[in-house]
């Protein structure tokens, strides 16, 4: 099958890491934009990626361009499509769209105008109209316009792929599965040492970080992708991807964690069985002011999450005592803090090596990085 254009999309900031991944997987001509990847590939590629990719949001694969100018020309443009080529009539679908420009700014108005387009190409041809279903619809459609410039896309992910499956329960604003992913991908860790989350949560990063160091794909848990329910779906092609390997799984350190919940340790440790990792990931109820990190050489990644609960004179203190915490006990070790009050973070009072600008999802966040020694030095 011949080559055709793929767009994996991702969170900004997480672009050149996604871009890495995608070479690893064997794709070609990537193309960096904002908040996503562009890329060639067969239907095997586009199987691969959405079952081994860290850090895509989902893998969109564009179908039709045209231009439109108004409502009438979009209608057309639309019917131009040969629907039946990509679902049936008894099947569901689903339309988004996202706008650009001044000519169409009404994103729900145009994704109902796109919707009654393909309906409407049913029921000439057929007489029956097929039914939406925004929760799990057989076919996913986006629609991208730009000015007058329109791209119909097809969700070859269904639901999102930071959904891995191994979540049941979640603590309160718990960190995305795919920001999580390239967090640690961020920090340079090659499974080369310990890895530490003493503010775990639910266990995201913690299950993100042995999920990469035993080589278990990320859609290892799925139940489904949207690209199953397609017209051209190939079961024994996809089967022979879920049996590739990408990677080391000689890993031979530990992957520890805490909280002081009890709470988000029981759900933590829940999380951490449904994804059959209780063997390789230690966690435990634990303060993280009282806690001593392991002699050897660790990572420490972590999500403070007491931003949403503290006033700001309080979430003072907080970050304070984190960096007098790390510099007291942790010599020796590279800790990663990422905060979205980011007038606050600096009172860690540590210089960071490195400060990258995350978002998880809307929200903007600093990530930094602190290489942790005897007499670091304070200030910013």
């Amino acid at each position: 099958m011949d080559d055709f254009r793929l767009v994996a999309k991702t969170f900004q900031g997480l672009e050149g890491v996604l871009a890495e991944e995608l070479k690893g997987i064997g794709a070609k001509n990537i193309e960096e934009r904002k908040r996503a990847v562009l890329f060639d590939g067969d239907n095997s590629m586009m199987y691969r990626a959405n079952y081994h990719l860290r850090t895509a949001l989902n893998i969109l694969k564009p179908i039709f361009e045209f231009t439109a100018n108004n409502e009438e020309q979009l209608y057309k443009g639309v019917g131009k499509v040969n629907w039946s080529k990509y679902m049936n009539v008894n099947d569901t679908l689903s339309v988004s769209a996202v706008t650009f420009g001044s000519l169409f700014t009404h994103s729900k108005y145009v994704s109902l105008k796109v919707k009654d387009a393909i309906v409407d190409q049913f029921r000439r041809q057929t007489g029956v109209r097929p039914n939406v279903d925004v929760k799990s619809p057989d076919l996913k459609i986006h629609l991208h316009i730009s000015q007058n410039k329109c791209t119909l896309l097809l969700d070859s992910s269904g639901d999102a792929l930071f959904k891995r499956g191994y979540r049941i329960k979640t603590v309160k604003a718990p960190i995305n599965e795919v920001l999580a992913a390239g967090m640690i991908k961020l920090s340079g860790w090659e499974m080369d040492c310990n890895f530490s989350d003493p503010m775990c949560g639910s266990g995201t990063l913690l299950i993100e970080a042995a999920m990469m160091a035993y080589n278990i794909a990320p859609g290892t848990y799925r139940k489904s992708f949207g690209f199953e329910r397609w017209n051209d779906f190939d079961a024994d092609l996809f089967a022979d991807i879920t049996e590739e390997e990408y990677g080391n799984i000689d890993f031979k350190y530990k992957i520890i964690g805490g909280d002081v919940s009890a709470l988000a340790v029981d759900i933590a440790d829940e999380n951490i069985r449904n994804a059959f990792l209780s063997k390789k990931i230690t966690v435990k109820t634990q303060d993280f002011f009282d806690m001593k990190p392991l002699k050897e050489r660790s990572i420490v990644i972590t999500n403070p999450p007491y931003g949403e609960r503290l006033r700001p004179n309080d979430l003072k203190i907080f970050y304070q005592k984190i960096g007098d915490k790390l510099k007291l006990d942790f010599s020796g070790h590279t800790c990663w803090l990422i905060g979205s009050d980011i007038s606050s973070i600096k009172f860690v009072g540590l210089k960071p090596d490195k400060k990258i600008t995350l978002f998880n999802g809307p929200l903007e966040c600093s990530y930094r990085k602190y290489s942790l020694y005897s007499g670091s030095k304070k200030g910013m």
